[in-house]
C-alpha cells in the first residue's frame, strides 16, 4: 500500500518476534564494545548516570532505561526516514525566511511600497514565526509530538499558495504571517523529536539535521532566480523604483507584468505542500516514547520501543517489568471524562510556570539556560538585519549604479551554495574533543561577526559576495550546532518548552530587526550590518561562558 492510516498508533504485529530477556541479550557500550546485560548491571548504570547528573525520580530512571533499549536498537530505517522528515521542517523555515526576503523588491514596484517601508513585509512574517514558535513548542509537551509534527507543515503549505495571489501588500503581508504561524513550529518540535528517537552514537545526527537549513535557502534563491528576473517590471530590477511614491499615486507597474514573485511563491507554496503528504501519509510516525512515559502512559511508551525494533528489524530488551523493576511500579491514573471547556482549561494550565520551572533546576542548567536564551536571542535579530534583505545589500552593492537583476540572484544562489556544507562541516568538529559543540558554536559566530563587518568595507559586487559567502559557510556551522545543543541541555519532560522559548525569544528578536533595519538604514545604509555584526560577538561571549558541554552524553 502507498498510502498508510496516519492516525493508527501502532504497526499490528506479533511482539514475541521483536522481544527477547534482558539476561543474555546484548548491550551496546559507549565505548562501542558489546557485552551481556541483566537487571543489576542494569540499574548499576542507571543509578550511575542519574548521580551525575543530579536528578533522581521515577520519570528519570524510565527515561534512560528507554535510552538504553533505543540505543541497544541501535540506528535504522525508522531513523533515517525521521530524519529526512524533520529535515523538511529545517528546510521549510529558511525556505521561507529567505522566500520573502527574495520577494521584497517586487512588492515594493508593484504594490508602490518605498524600498525602505517594504522592509516591514519581514515584520509580518515574523509575527507569524513568534507565535507559531511559542504556541507549537509548549503545544508539543501537552498534546504531543505527533499532532504538532504534522500541522506545522499543513498549515505553511496552504497559507503558502494563498501567498502567492496576495490583492495588495496588507493582505501578502498576512499570508505571510500565516505562512510564519506553521514555519515557526518546526524547529522546536522537528529537534525534540528527532533527538528523543536518536542511539547515543548518533547524536551528531541532530546537528547534521541542521544542514536541511541551508539547502532551503538554496531551493529558494534557486527558484527565484528562474522566476523574479524574468518575470518582473523594469523598475524592479535593481531594488530601486523610477515612479513616485507621493501620496495617491498608482503602483509602479502592474500585476500582469510582475508575476515572477508570485510564480515563485506559488512554486515554494506547493514544494512545502508536498512535503506535508510526504510526513502525513508515507511516514507512520510514532509518539515519542518519552513524552507519553512523562504522561504516565507507560504501557504505549513500551509499545513504541517495540514498534522501533520491527520497523528496523531488530530486537529489543525492554518490557513493562523491566522498566518497572528499574523505576518503580507504574502510577494508576484514572482520567474522569471532561466537557470542552474544562479540557481546554486544563490545558491551558500547563501553559505556566511549572513548565519552566525545572529549567532552572540546579545553577548549572539555570546559568546554561539563561545563556541559550540569550544566544538565541541577539542571533535572532543580528540573522535577519543581515540575511533578509541581502538582496538590497546586493542590489546596492554598485553605489549610484544598482547591480542588475539577474547579478543580484546569482550573487544570492552563489551565497547559498557556499553556505551548504557549512553543517556537514559542523558535524564533524562537534565531536572532535578539545573543541566539541561549545567550541565549534564560539568560531564560527565570532568568524560569522568578522565578516560583517568586512562586507561593509567595499562597494565592489565580487568583493562583497566573498565575504557575504564566507560568512555564510560560517554561519551555518553556528547554527547547525546551536540547534542540536539546545534541546540536548533541557530535560525530556520540558524540552519542548525550553526550546520553544528559545525560538520564540529569537523570532521575539527578528520581529524587531525590521524596525531597527528600516530606521537606522536611513541614517546609515549599512548600519543594520554593523548592528548584526556586533550582536553576533556578544553571542560569542555568551557561548564561551557556557557550562555544559554535551559532547559525548545522552539527554534525558
Amino acid at each position: 500500500m502507498l498510502f498508510l492510516n496516519p492516525f493508527n498508533k501502532h504497526d499490528n504485529f506479533d511482539t514475541s518476534r521483536v522481544v527477547i530477556p534482558l539476561e543474555g541479550a546484548n548491550h551496546h557500550h559507549e565505548d562501542g564494545s558489546e557485552g551481556r546485560f541483566t537487571v543489576e548491571m542494569l540499574r548499576a548504570e542507571i543509578e550511575s548516570d542519574l548521580q551525575s547528573g543530579g536528578v533522581d525520580s521515577a520519570y528519570d530512571r524510565k527515561s534512560k532505561v528507554i535510552n538504553r533499549a533505543i540505543q541497544d536498537i541501535g540506528m535504522g530505517k525508522y531513523q533515517w526516514e525521521l530524519f529526512v522528515l524533520c529535515g523538511f521542517g529545517w528546510l521549510a523555515d529558511n525556505l521561507w525566511l529567505q522566500g520573502v526576503a527574495l520577494t521584497l523588491t517586487p512588492l515594493a514596484s508593484e504594490f508602490g511600497v518605498s524600498s525602505d517601508n517594504v522592509r516591514y513585509t519581514t515584520l509580518a512574517l515574523f509575527t507569524g514565526l513568534c507565535i507559531g514558535a511559542s504556541f507549537w513548542g509548549t503545544a508539543s509537551d501537552v498534546v504531543g509530538r505527533r499532532l504538532a509534527f504534522n500541522c506545522t507543515l499543513f498549515l505553511a503549505g496552504v497559507f503558502g499558495l494563498a501567498s502567492g495571489g496576495g490583492p495588495n501588500w496588507i493582505g501578502t503581508c498576512a499570508l505571510y504571517a500565516c505562512v510564519g504561524l506553521g514555519v515557526g513550529g518546526n524547529l522546536p518540535v522537528d529537534g525534540a523529536l528527532f533527538l528523543e528517537f536518536l542511539p547515543f552514537a548518533s547524536g551528531n545526527l541532530l546537528t547534521l539535521l541542521s544542514v536541511f537549513w541551508p539547502v532551503g535557502q538554496l531551493i529558494s534563491s534557486l527558484i527565484a532566480w528562474a522566476f523574479i528576473p524574468n518575470f518582473s517590471c523594469p523598475s524592479s530590477g535593481a531594488g530601486s523604483m523610477s515612479c513616485n511614491l507621493t501620496g495617491g499615486q498608482k503602483p509602479c507597474c502592474s500585476r500582469e507584468d510582475n508575476m515572477g514573485w508570485r510564480y515563485f511563491i506559488l512554486t515554494i507554496g506547493a514544494f512545502t505542500f508536498v512535503m506535508f503528504i510526504c510526513r502525513f501519509f508515507f511516514f507512520h510516525l510514532y509518539e515519542s516514547p518519552k513524552f507519553l512515559l512523562s504522561r504516565g502512559r507507560q504501557a504505549e511508551a513500551v509499545a513504541v520501543v517495540h514498534c522501533i525494533a520491527h520497523k528496523n528489524n531488530a530486537e529489543t530488551w525492554l518490557t513493562m517489568e523491566v522498566l518497572d523493576k528499574i523505576g518503580g511500579l507504574s502510577e494508576v491514573v484514572q482520567d474522569e471524562k471532561l466537557g470542552t471547556v474544562e479540557i481546554v482549561k486544563r490545558s491551558l494550565s500547563r501553559f505556566s510556570a511549572d513548565r519552566i520551572g525545572p529549567l532552572f533546576r540546579g545553577r548549572r542548567l539555570a546559568f546554561s539556560t539563561v545563556l541559550i536564551w540569550f544566544m538565541w536571542t541577539t542571533i535572532g535579530m543580528g540573522y535577519p538585519l543581515f540575511n533578509a534583505f541581502l538582496p538590497q545589500y546586493l542590489s546596492n552593492s554598485g553605489g549610484d549604479t544598482p547591480t542588475s537583476t539577474n547579478i543580484v540572484y546569482r550573487n544570492y544562489v552563489i551565497t547559498s551554495v557556499v553556505g551548504v556544507p557549512g553543517s556537514i562541516l559542523a558535524c564533524y568538529t562537534v565531536e572532535i574533543k578539545h573543541i566539541g559543540r561549545k567550541g565549534t558554536m564560539a568560531i564560527a559566530t565570532a568568524i560569522s561577526g568578522v565578516f560583517l563587518f568586512l562586507f561593509t568595507t567595499s562597494t565592489n559586487a565580487d568583493v562583497q559576495l566573498v565575504f557575504s559567502s564566507l560568512e555564510a559557510l560560517f554561519q551555518n556551522i553556528m547554527y547547525g550546532v546551536l540547534y542540536a545543543y539546545t534541546p540536548e541541555v533541557f530535560p525530556a519532560p520540558n524540552r519542548g518548552t525550553g526550546t520553544g522559548i528559545a525560538s520564540f525569544l529569537n523570532r521575539v528578536a527578528g520581529l524587531c530587526a525590521p524596525i531597527v533595519a528600516v530606521h537606522a538604514g536611513q541614517a546609515n545604509p549599512v548600519a543594520p550590518i554593523y548592528a548584526a555584526g556586533g550582536l553576533f560577538l556578544a553571542a560569542f561571549v555568551a557561548m564561551c561562558l557556557l557550562p555544559i558541554e554535551t559532547r559525548g552524553k545522552q539527554s534525558l
